[in-house]
């Protein structure tokens, strides 16, 4: 076992929840909090974790249960657990291995992994490294010109499926980056960095790891025709400048003849919408409440999203899982399977491809107990016979 494996083995990390603290630790405050933190008053974020305590468990007690099979399918693509590693931009920050560790790490697992647009590493790269599948989000940054670039070279690389979020008109304001000088650290003058360096300096092992890593990464999958990578520095006005709309779904699937999933849906039209525009999966998503604050915790709206799509297309979810238990109930309320962000990222943190592989080993161990403890043989079983949800949601 290496060191950083033994820095996350139990009982030093139990839980994801252990992974924060370790984290917390190594990286600076202003990575650590773009990690963890919100939109506005975070009500949101919190409330995506929150609400899992308003579902409770209805078990099948007397049942013993040779083995339990916790494989599913996303896409046709078989899934050892309904986990696929959610898209995390800035992994690169987080620990140099970035995307790359945890695509190996959802590879050797059997999950999905998806990359974010917002990588430190190249498409390519990524894509070796997995012996999974891997799927590209999109975001339009740089113009439809780098997009359709982006989505050639995904073609060519084998990636398996296009994620599209349509969440991100413009940036969501995260007051934790304000307050830690995230933008004065990334594009400011030496003058304007000099109040926040003592929060880097703090750190001097995530600092060597940042220099003998090159730095500041660019964005190697974002070329911008006649100007080359986008810098990391142009990502919040890039992004104000690459709003997805429903006519982009057209032309997307034009060039991309793969399956595409919808990212960033809440409610029942945009569903709907989504079948319209030749989906072939939409996550119900509110950004890891990183965008606009205040709307509804995303398993509170998965039972209106299955309503609307009645089985037409695959229905997943992301947003508040930290536990097996967590994944069950998205599942049970009608979920294909889960996308896993921060309980990721903060493993990559704590202790780069090492913590991701501990995350996953939690989590798959968490929903396995979860069945045996239901009385329940498979993930695909899992339904609302097996959970208590508040009668206010049926409403929708």
């Amino acid at each position: 076992m290496t060191r950083a494996a033994r820095s996350v083995a139990s009982p030093h990390v139990v839980s994801i929840e252990d992974f924060r603290p370790i984290a917390r630790q190594r990286i600076p405050k202003s990575v650590f909090d773009y990690l963890d933190g919100g939109a506005e008053g975070e009500v949101t974020l919190r409330e995506n974790c929150r609400v899992f305590n308003d579902v409770t468990f209805r078990p099948r007690h007397a049942v013993s249960l040779s083995e339990c099979s916790m494989c599913t399918t996303v896409l046709g693509f078989k899934l050892a657990l309904p986990i696929l590693l959610a898209p995390v931009g800035y992994s690169r920050l987080m620990h140099p291995g970035g995307e790359v560790a945890a695509a190996r790490a959802a590879g050797r697992a059997g999950l999905g992994y998806i990359l974010s647009t917002i990588s430190g590493h190249k498409l390519e790269d990524v894509r070796e490294g997995s012996t999974g599948p891997v799927f590209y989000q999109l975001y339009l940054m740089g113009g439809r010109g780098a997009a359709e670039a982006a989505i050639e070279r995904a073609r060519v690389a084998g990636f398996n499926a296009l994620v599209v979020t349509i969440d991100t008109p413009v940036s969501g304001i995260r007051e934790r980056d304000y307050r830690n000088g995230m933008k004065e650290l990334i594009s400011g003058g030496p003058f304007e960095k000099i109040p926040y360096l003592p929060q880097i300096l703090s750190r001097p092992g995530w600092l060597v790891s940042y220099f003998l890593d090159g730095g500041l990464p660019g964005l190697p999958n974002v070329i911008v025709p006649g100007k080359g990578p986008l810098p990391l520095v142009d990502v919040a006005a890039a992004l104000a400048e690459s709003a997805v709309t429903w006519a982009d779904l057209k032309w997307i699937r034009e060039i991309w003849k793969g399956p595409i999933v919808v990212k960033g849906v809440l409610t029942g039209d945009d569903a709907l919408r989504s079948i319209d525009e030749g989906a072939a999966a939409i996550s119900v998503s509110n950004h890891g409440g990183r965008q606009l604050d205040g709307v509804p915790a995303s398993l509170r709206v998965l039972p209106e999203v299955v309503e609307a799509v009645k089985g037409r297309i695959e229905v997943l979810m992301d947003g508040g899982i930290r536990r097996g238990t967590d994944i069950a109930k998205a599942l049970c309320m009608g979920a294909r399977a889960v996308l896993c962000g921060r309980a990721y990222a903060y493993g990559l943190a704590a202790a780069g491809e090492a913590g991701v592989d501990r995350a996953i080993e939690i989590l798959r161990v968490d929903l396995e107990r979860t069945l045996r403890l239901l009385g329940c043989a498979s993930v695909g079983e899992l339904d609302r016979s097996y959970v208590n949800v508040p009668q206010s949601w049926e409403a929708g």
